[in-house]
């Protein structure tokens, strides 16, 4: 081939890649439902995951292309950052990044570009994460009612604790760890609508979970522990709620001690089950949104599968749970993120005009431990458990409040 016709074949295949890259900010605006009208993109069902693993299994399936449309926005992951639609823009997704920080960003970016519509956009948060065998067990699906913020605590090592104390973690402003936290900051505890939780674990118990030989050889070992038993069973959907902490913790006694957090800041009526990295920044970045009106913060579904045991069945060393062991539980858990999200997805869809254009009531609060949304938070200081008021931080200290809410 002469190099003058190979150059110009370069020029031209260079072109053609240029020119095939998602839409800019203000081509996005133009398109919705796959037509320029000069609205902005309206999606009906948004997927949020966290890292490429859980991304990627929405990729190449017969129900829908999510990759027919990729819209660029500015403030998303530098490692992800197109957000995915189907061609009639029904189904979008985004990845966020791994970790809260990245969590914050990218939803934060998202709800505040004016390049989307969301004020009906149903939010299904869809990840893996780790599971206490007191609930469920590998490849379970699990979706959260409250999403606590474990590890907003203060934190002494454990060798340096008093002999009265259980754990090293005190909640902040109190000098005891069965103490409620005298200092609030606000993202502690987050509560979704559990009439649509009730309806996402409807549609969800329809699928065939995927399972492993290896995570069933695993999860056997938990059966001699009369309070592992659910851990030593066949993966299944389970409503159960989701601790967030940007440190991946590991052990019976952390794991102990953030149930005995849930517990707490939930008013006893938190269930801890899984544990995560991010569900309170993207639940605290939606929130605002919901302030703003942008978004409608009773279309929240937390769904989290279970990849991993949070803690070592008897007689195992923490560290071989952690770092050695093969608990089979991560393709399962990923495979999962589709077998049952899809079921969400598709009766969310499917009822759309019936039922879920116009929202499912909730029945229950839903917002952040404030009320920001309106409301009496069912949980933390001022709830109906609980009559003193909310106490937030003030910069004069640590243990110093300035502000409250009656």
């Amino acid at each position: 081939m002469a190099p003058f016709v190979f150059c110009l074949l370069q020029s031209l295949l260079l072109l053609v890649v240029t020119n095939a890259k998602p839409l800019n900010g203000l081509q996005a605006r133009s398109y919705a439902n796959g037509t320029i009208n000069g609205t902005a993109v309206a999606p009906k069902v948004f997927l949020i995951d966290m890292f490429p693993p859980e991304g990627e299994v929405w990729y190449n399936i017969p129900e829908f292309d999510l990759l027919e449309k990729n819209i660029s926005v500015p403030g998303l992951s530098p490692l992800f950052p197109d957000v995915h639609c189907t061609g009639n823009y029904e189904v979008c997704q985004v990845i966020t990044g791994e970790s809260e920080i990245n969590a914050a960003s990218t939803i934060t970016a998202l709800t505040f570009s004016n390049l989307f519509d969301f004020t009906k956009t149903y939010f299904l948060i869809a990840g893996i994460a780790g599971v206490s065998p007191k609930v469920a067990t590998l490849g379970s699906v699990t979706f959260a009612r409250y999403a606590i913020q474990v590890a907003l605590q203060y934190e002494f090592d454990a060798r340096e604790i008093p002999d009265n104390f259980t754990t090293g973690y005190v909640p902040q402003g109190s000098t005891d760890p069965t103490e409620y936290p005298q200092s609030i900051y606000g993202a502690e505890v987050f509560e979704v609508n559990d009439a649509l939780r009730q309806l996402a674990i409807g549609f969800a118990s329809t699928a065939k979970l995927n399972d492993s030989a290896t995570a069933a050889t695993y999860r056997a070992n938990y059966g001699s522990t009369n309070a592992y038993q659910a851990g030593s069973n066949g993966p299944s959907v389970v409503g159960c709620d989701v601790a967030t902490s940007d440190v991946y913790f590991s052990g019976t006694l952390l794991s102990e001690a953030f149930e005995n957090t849930t517990k707490l800041f939930t008013n006893g009526s938190g269930l801890y089950c899984t544990t995560a990295q991010e569900d309170n920044a993207t639940l605290e970045a939606l929130l605002r949104g919901a302030i703003a009106n942008l978004t409608d913060f009773g279309r929240i579904i937390i769904m989290r599968t279970a990849s991993d045991f949070d803690r070592p069945y008897a007689g195992e060393a923490d560290t071989t749970n952690l770092f050695y062991a093969d608990q089979g539980g991560f393709d399962p858990a990923i495979a999962n993120i589709y077998l049952a999200g899809i079921k969400v997805v598709e009766g969310i869809l499917q009822g759309w005009d019936t039922t879920y254009k116009k929202g499912v009531p909730a029945s229950n609060y839903i917002g952040d431990i404030f009320g920001s949304l309106g409301g009496m938070p069912d949980f933390g200081p001022g709830s109906s458990f609980n009559d003193n008021p909310v106490k937030k931080r003030s910069q004069k200290g640590k243990n110093a409040v300035k502000y409250s809410r009656k």
